[in-house]
């Protein structure tokens, strides 16, 4: 291929960098990326991708914007609120530069797509925020022998790597054999993300993809990148490939893609609230505030900050954090509807609890969250 002189003059920079020069452009503009993840990661990593000239582009993305994206999904306005995220982000990278071929996939990716997105690209990048995507993307990026750029984020951490078991590195499941219990680690929904960390790390994955196109410089095979914003210290670790791993190892037993659900422990939800035991619905948490004669009392699971961004009155406020110290301050004899952000908290707090010989406690599915939604509308959702 040959570039023109509107490349030439977009590109110039890129062209003047002996690393880079004419060659390495054309190798940049031939190399198909699929960003699995338009969100936080995958807002800078598209962005940056498309203005250096990578020519083809999949995003991976079935949700839509939602105005607490906003602070750090920065391939998305305000007036794209309600939008798919992959339609926004396509007309974002088209405006970044127009010569870059998106392909959308409005799709969860699953074990029955995977196989058959995947293989249309080079390189695959990791921006999702969910385990069993994680480890999906990994054992189809095995199979298929694609470099699976990655990164996570985190409150103010964060963390990448690339995952090429066929170019002499270890894979995801080398690092994290096991999925950690379900609710174990808190989603950035539930415990917050620096609006700039997404871009740090999404940077970094982003120069990950253009060495690994170009085939120049040292790449994060085999090394794991940590990054603390609040100390503003990078650290390093070195990683191995498994050679007992199951998918990447000398004798690999996963041979084909499985069910990252499963794997993950997580289960279908139930068909109604009602059908889990452990919860109930924002309705019956109304009906126990407005009905005192009912003897159920509502507690707030949730860290005083939240509270003072959104809090329903007369619920008294039990962080689930102190709730080991200040647990004997409630009745084991009392019925609680305890209620959190989203419900997991919650979930948490009940089974704490029930290990305490608390016997009469049920979760508020959906949280606050749910109440803003289904009965106070007055009540921000954050």
């Amino acid at each position: 291929m040959q570039l023109n002189n509107d490349e030439i003059r977009r590109y110039s920079r890129h062209l003047i960098l002996p690393e880079v020069g004419m060659a390495g452009q054309k190798k940049i503009c031939a190399t198909s990326v699929l960003c699995i993840g338009a969100g936080g990661l995958g807002s800078p990593i598209a962005m940056y991708l498309a203005a250096a000239g990578v020519g083809k582009i999949g995003l991976v993305d079935f949700d839509t914007v939602d105005f607490s994206n906003l602070q750090r999904q920065i391939i998305h306005g305000t007036r794209d609120v309600g939008r798919p995220k992959s339609e926004s982000a396509m007309e974002t990278i088209n405006e970044i530069n127009p010569g870059v071929e998106v392909v959308r996939h409005n799709v969860r990716l699953s074990s029955e797509n995977a196989l058959e997105i995947i293989h249309q690209y080079d390189i695959v990048v990791d921006g999702t925020d969910n385990f069993p995507t994680r480890y999906l993307t990994n054992d189809a990026c095995v199979l298929l022998k694609k470099a699976n750029v990655y990164g996570s984020i985190f409150r103010f951490d964060g963390q990448a790597s690339v995952f090429a078991p066929h170019l002499g590195g270890p894979c995801y499941r080398c690092l994290y054999p096991e999925p950690p219990p379900p609710g174990m680690v808190p989603s950035c929904a539930e415990g917050g993300v620096l609006g700039v960390l997404p871009g740090i790390v999404g940077c970094i994955q982003a120069t990950e993809i253009l060495k690994l196109a170009l085939g120049k410089g040292t790449s994060l095979v085999g090394r794991l990148l940590l990054f603390n914003a609040l100390d503003m210290k990078f650290r390093e670790l070195k990683l191995r490939r498994d050679p007992k791993c199951p998918i990447c190892g000398d004798n690999p037993t996963i041979k084909e893609l499985i069910d990252y659900e499963q794997f993950c422990g997580i289960s279908a939800e139930p068909a109604t609230p009602a059908s889990n035991p452990d919860e109930v619905t924002v309705q019956d948490m109304k009906l126990a505030l407005d009905q005192p004669q009912r003897h159920i009392k509502v507690i707030d699971v949730r860290e005083p900050d939240e509270h003072q961004i959104a809090h329903i009155d007369g619920v008294p406020l039990v962080p689930l954090s102190t709730l080991p110290q200040t647990f004997t301050d409630l009745d084991p004899n009392q019925q609680y509807y305890i209620h959190c952000k989203s419900g997991v908290r919650s979930l948490k707090a009940l089974n704490f609890l029930r290990e305490q010989g608390f016997k009469y406690v049920k979760s508020v599915k959906g949280g606050i969250g749910a109440w803003a939604e289904e009965i106070d509308p007055r009540v921000p959702r954050y």
